[in-house]
């Protein structure tokens, strides 16, 4: 057998999970000014005082969530007095599943899924923190996805004014958003008591990203694993992207299709290969997101053609029974996740036509779909 084949009990992998992508890095490099900020804004904790609210922007796989979760990490060390929580808005995306979330992280207890009033369930949650004189500080990760149906100013609402009923209730918001291009706002009532710190995180140029991949690969991987030319291809996808999750999860598959074919080194054509396949693992990320009658929404548009409007709602409308309101509503949704694009064309009885299409090959929709 040749030296440089991989024996069956043998692995590249040292480390693996270093190439989890809920893994909170040691080394976190090209942020310093972001981090300074947070930590800045959070500060007041230390003394017992609600900490500034934060507004956290930036292209997805920037490293907004780390940054928040390493701040969060290091505070805890330094205090018992202050309470973190993350919430995932992709997954809990309602005003009720927020507060569930924020009441499991403060009791280590999860509420009734129904029959609990919103109101009630809130007031346990301040309450606790009153009794026990803590100050909460809650990160909502991906707020985009509380905007669509009016959650966010509800939420924030809610959390932020709840000193004016509950004196001594102290409680900071941190609010992560990922700007893909699309405006958002936040209700007058909210806007007035939240006035954050706003810190940007812009995309990382090729240097940063090639920087931060070699890391990984040093962590992650034995010695000479990774030649540095497929280092480089790997950050060249991330710098397409503008998303270092893709290269974190690209260097994983590479490295599997190199152990699949036995050998101690991944070559080009693990990566060429492992892009092809993780391509897709966003968009059906975002599609297993979406509600049943999202998924038939956007299963009719991959299935036609640049569909007029009208079209696409008489076909949506006799599977579902929805309202033209409704439908209006996830087409706006889908368009401001950038899953479609809406366009109008000249071809209208009033010169307004409504053609809309996917943003994706209808064939990656179909699959994800499956």
């Amino acid at each position: 057998m040749s030296k440089d084949m991989l024996l069956w009990d043998e692995t590249l992998f040292k480390n693996g999970e270093v190439l989890e992508l809920d893994y909170l890095p040691e080394y976190f490099a090209h942020r310093d000014s972001q981090i300074k900020s947070l930590k800045f804004s959070l500060k007041p904790a230390l003394r017992g005082m609600r900490p500034v609210n934060c507004l956290v922007k930036g292209s997805p796989g920037t490293g907004k969530t780390t940054a928040v979760l390493k701040v969060f990490k290091e505070m805890k060390e330094h205090t018992d007095n202050v309470v973190f929580v993350k919430v995932n808005c992709q997954m809990d995306s309602t005003r009720f599943a927020v507060v569930s979330r924020i009441y499991e992280q403060l009791v280590n207890v999860k509420p009734p899924s129904s029959g609990v009033a919103f109101r009630k369930l809130f007031e346990k949650v301040v309450k606790h923190l009153v009794d026990s004189n803590k100050i909460l500080v809650v990160a909502l990760d991906d707020i985009n996805y509380l905007f669509h149906e009016g959650h966010a100013d509800e939420v924030m609402y809610s959390l932020l004014r709840a000193h004016e009923l509950y004196p001594g209730a102290r409680i900071s918001l941190i609010a992560i958003i990922s700007d893909i291009g699309v405006p958002y706002s936040f209700d007058p009532r909210v806007g007035s008591v939240f006035l954050p710190e706003e810190i940007d995180f812009s995309r990382y140029d090729f240097g940063e990203i090639r920087d931060i991949i070699s890391n990984r690969i040093q962590h992650a991987f034995y010695q000479n694993v990774v030649p540095d030319d497929v280092c480089d291809r790997i950050a060249e996808y991330v710098d397409m992207t503008g998303d270092l999750r893709v290269g974190i999860d690209l260097l994983k598959r590479s490295a599997l299709n190199a152990e699949r074919r036995a050998s101690r080194t991944v070559s080009m054509d693990d990566v060429e290969k492992a892009y092809e396949s993780s391509r897709l693992i966003y968009l059906c990320r975002n599609i297993r997101s979406l509600t049943e009658h999202e998924r038939t929404l956007i299963g009719l548009i991959a299935k036609g053609t640049d569909q007029q409007a009208g079209e696409l709602y008489k076909s949506f409308h006799d599977i579902t029974g929805l309202g033209y309101t409704r439908f209006y509503e996830l087409i706006e949704k889908m368009s401001a996740s950038q899953l479609l694009d809406t366009d109008f064309s000249g071809k209208g009885m009033r010169g307004r036509t409504r053609i809309i299409k996917p943003r994706y090959e209808p064939k990656d929709i179909l699959k994800c779909l499956e």
